[in-house]
This record gives C-alpha cells, structure tokens and sequence, in this order.
C-alpha cells in the first residue's frame, strides 16, 4: 500500500459535485491503420493489458482510513478493463464543436473512487476517417510530469510499436479491512505530527507565497513579518518578498457549476520559434504573451477588460529526476503578472518575460514543499472541509481572487507518436478549473504545432470559442510587430 500525501488527498477533497480534479489529454488519430485496420476498443483494450504492469497509477484503487483519521491509501490490484475503456460517437457531422462539446462532458464527469481513478474513451465519428482518444487521470494520482509518463508507456515512436518485456507474475494486493486503515491512521499520527512541526516553520515563513492564501487580508503583512523575524539573528540570509500584484474581480472569477466548455485550437510552432529568435524571448515567454494579448482581445470585445493587469497562477514541477516513476503529485505554483493593460504587442512581450523572471526568482527562494507543506498543516479529519472553505473564499466577492486564470505550458515531442499503430495527428491537453478558477489554459507543443487546450465553466465562460480565435489573431499582431522591428532595424 502507499499513502496519499497531503498535496495528492488535496486534488481528492476539491471534488464537491461541481468540480473535478481530472487531468485529461486528447490525442485525434487516424480511424484506420497502415495495414488497413481499424482503430478498435479491442485494440486499446489489449494494448492495456499488454503493457498494465508498467502503470502503476492505472492499478491503483483508494482505501479510506475510517473517520479521516488519516490520508487515504493506494492499494495495488485488479483491474476491468471493460469498464475502464469505453467508446462512443459524437454527433453528426463530426465536426470539431461536437468533439468538443463531448470532450466538455466527459472531462466534467466524476471517476467512480470504487474503482481505480481513470477511464479511456475511444470517440467515433470524427471527419476525415480520424477517431478521438481521450484519456482522464485523476489529479490525486499524477500531476502534469507523471501523467507524461504514462504517456511514454502508452504511446510509441513508431507504427511498428516496441517489443515490451512480459509481465510479472501478478500479485494483487490484499484489500485492508476498515480496523486494520484504523490502525494504520493512528499509528501515522505521532510522525504526521512531527512532519507538521517542519511543514509550519517553512509554511509560516512563506505564508504569503501560498497561492491558495495570498488574497486573504493582513497575509501579506503577517508573512513578511514572520519571514523577518526568522532570519534575526543570522549572518547571512535573504527574504523573499512575495508578488506585490493584486488580481482584479472578474467574471471568471466566480463560482463554478458542474458544468464545462471546451475549446481546442493550434498555432504553427515554427512561428513562435521564429519570433523567439528575431526578439532574442524564450518560447515560453512568447506563450505567455500570446495569452496575455488573446484574454485582452477577449475581455475587450466583451467590455470587461480591466484597466490593472490580471494575475496568473502558473503550476511549475518540482520533481526531481531521482522521483521520476514515482508518480503522485510534486508540484509549485509560480504567481505572474499578465499585462492585459498594456496595448502595445511589444510592450507585452517585454513585460511578460520580465513578469515570468521575477516569478521564478521568488519561486526559487522558497522551499520547493511549499505547497505540500501548508497542507501538512491541516489534519486529515478536517481535511476535506477545510479545503473546500479555501476554495470558497476564493471566489468570494469579499476577497480578490489569488489569481485570474490558471495557465500551464508543458513541451511535447517534436516527432509523430502513434497508439496502436495508429498515427497521432494532434495532442490536446484538457485540464481542470475551480472556484474562483473558472477559465484553464492549458499549451502543449506536439510536432509543428502548439496546441491548446481552453477549458471554462459553460455559465460564467459563455464564449470560449471567441478566446480561442483571438489566439489566431494575437499571433498575426506579434507577426506584424517583428516585421516592424525588423525592417527598422535594417533601415539603420
């Protein structure tokens, strides 16, 4: 058995029937093979199989401790694969809103906690002879690097596939009765303490780095106070001030529904890359103003653009490569400002990349547990209440908002992967939202394109399409402004 930390039980308490904690990735592949086979449930189903020993996560079912006297427990066993691969069709003419329309659905809908927490959908009825695979993991179990793993196990290089060693023979753990999880909570009570003791002096010192704090009143201050007082006395040593920026209230701000929309549009990588180099930016840097510029031209439009930057929370991984295959969550978030103010393109590339290098300077000075250990404060029989009144204060309009949008950009391969033989045309990442939270951007690089995954609460983010195309056309306005850069410069 394994038990959840504190920062995986998190992504289970945030579940409350209106928001789900799933991490999803949806790849199109062509319906039909190069030795002119079809793309079957069979097929996923077997490959599943074939390689299941190899993913942990994917065996992996919860056992709670009785009363919350404890973070529940992984326990390693059987699985049906009948039940976890499931296939469908979407609507005709199988167009790219039908796609997402479906997607927006099975990404909102709870995983059964009887079971282990993943399922895998196998869409028919795509144009072109392509079919869809989506693909949810729960948050609890992987964070965006773990789940790439699983990725690597599933997919390959190649249309011929790889040879995969046989498995071992399979030794499905026993299930704990209820009296011996009782027992194991209590035991984990006296060491839970003392790691609660360490957690506090690095939390209470950084308390105004907690991205799920920041916006309360009087955190600042406290933190800053507290930060202080801890290095009197010491030689040397360094604070480290916590992002001055305060988020305004929007309407993607609120509290969500149980309900989702999705949009899902790329953009030509080669483009980006060749802004990067003529501005001498990081990729990352260009994303970041794409985003920027593309919520401006949104909220503009919608006349809701507020006259002070948004904020944004960006998740960073703080695993290291001796936890690499160990799956669960090792994760930060970085707080950066977003220049929706600024109506310059070049004045928003400027300051996104200053933005981003002050954000990783502050997140480098802060212990790399930050997030795990202010959970670690909180016991695990309020756990789950507790957790969910953060959230609620979040989106309250009596707090500004710890940030406006969530916004993630993770690399992808720059060769074609294939599922079965199958080839992967596109690779989409659809992630989650939360109160206070209610609009997700999620960016993945796969071959030449850079795809991007928009997911919003269908209430309060009612024209997700209108953000995708104002990606399309921020990325023309940065075009425009690197011809006029360049052709001064060679004028000189």
């Amino acid at each position: 058995m394994r038990s959840l930390t504190s920062l995986d039980a998190f992504f289970l308490a945030a579940e409350d029937g209106r928001s789900t904690a799933n991490v999803s990735s949806l790849s199109i592949l062509s319906a039909t093979g190069p030795d002119g086979t079809r793309l079957t449930r069979t097929d996923i189903q077997d490959l599943i199989a074939e390689r299941l020993h190899l993913l942990p996560p994917l065996r992996w079912r919860l056992a709670e401790v009785p009363f919350g006297l404890g973070h529940p427990y992984w326990v390693d066993g059987d699985v049906d694969l009948d039940f976890h691969v499931r296939e469908l069709a979407v609507v005709a003419p199988g167009d790219q809103a039908a796609l997402e329309s479906q997607v927006a659905r099975l990404s909102a809908h709870p995983m059964d906690r009887s079971r282990p927490l993943w399922e895998i959908h196998l869409i028919h009825g795509l144009v072109g002879d392509k079919v869809a695979l989506l693909i949810k993991l729960h948050h609890a179990a992987v964070d965006g690097m773990s789940a790439a793993e699983i990725m690597t196990v599933l997919f390959d290089d190649t249309a011929a596939g790889r040879a995969i060693a046989p498995a071992p023979r399979p030794r499905a753990e026993r299930a704990p009765g209820q009296l011996e999880l009782l027992a194991r909570g209590i035991a984990a009570t006296p060491q839970r303490q003392l790691n609660a003791i360490g957690a506090a002096g690095r939390t209470l010192t950084n308390l105004d780095h907690v991205a799920t704090l920041r916006s309360i009143p009087g955190i600042r201050p406290i933190g800053s106070m507290l930060r202080n007082v801890s290095l009197l006395g010491r030689a040397s040593g360094t604070t480290a001030p916590a992002p001055s920026i305060t988020a305004p209230r929007l309407h993607i701000n609120g509290r969500i529904t149980p309900h989702r929309n999705v949009a899902l549009t790329s953009l030509p990588l080669d483009e980006i890359t060749q802004i990067r180099r003529d501005l001498d930016y990081t990729v990352n840097d260009v994303v970041m103003a794409l985003c920027a510029g593309a919520i401006r031209r949104w909220l503009d439009g919608r006349g809701e653009l507020p006259d002070q930057p948004l904020v944004a929370a960006v998740p960073v991984s703080v695993r290291t490569a001796k936890e690499s295959g160990r799956y669960g969550n090792k994760v930060g978030t970085m707080i950066a400002e977003l220049p929706t103010d600024e109506a310059s393109t070049l004045l928003r590339l400027k300051r996104c990349r200053q933005g981003m290098q002050d954000a990783k300077q502050r997140n480098d000075t802060v212990p790399a547990s930050l997030m795990r250990d202010a959970n670690d404060l909180v016991p695990p029989v309020v756990f789950g209440p507790a957790m969910r009144m953060v959230t609620r204060m979040a989106s309250s309009e009596a707090f500004a908002p710890a940030a406006n949008v969530l916004i993630s950009n993770v690399p992808g391969p720059r060769s074609g992967i294939y599922l079965a033989g199958h080839p992967v045309h596109e690779q989409y990442p659809v992630s989650t939202i939360s109160d206070s939270l209610a609009l997700n951007i999620t960016v993945y690089s796969y071959r030449d394109r850079l795809h991007i995954g928009l997911v919003g609460d269908r209430k309060i983010v009612d024209d997700l399409p209108g953000l995708a195309v104002a990606f399309g056309e921020e990325l023309q306005s940065m075009h425009k402004t690197k011809a006029a850069i360049c052709t001064q410069g060679a004028t000189r």
